[in-house]
């Protein structure tokens, strides 16, 4: 699974859980149903308003849409070595 398709599953996921129309992420819904089907590569400028409607940050979509890529990622490692870059730099 590309990452794109990994992300459009998570925004789906996470919208309809809400109880969310496509329109109500901000962009057209037809933009909204293409990236939720991985047609498109959201930009980071698209990832921010849509996180920000969800009430999330831009990066646990990211996080999300990893851990969905490659379900073999253990979610608290994974958050460790994030934690562990963060404190290098």
């Amino acid at each position: 699974m590309e990452l794109n398709e990994a992300l459009g599953l998570v925004i789906r996921d996470i919208r309809q859980s809400r109880g969310l129309p496509q329109e109500g992420l901000g962009p057209s819904q037809s933009y909204i149903s293409a990236l939720e089907r991985g047609k498109w590569k959201a930009s980071l400028d698209k990832l921010e308003q849509i996180a920000d409607v969800l009430s999330l940050h831009p990066t646990t979509l990211l996080l999300l849409a990893y851990l969905k890529k490659d379900p073999s990622l253990d979610p608290e490692m994974f958050i460790a070595q994030i934690q562990a870059e963060l404190n290098d730099h």
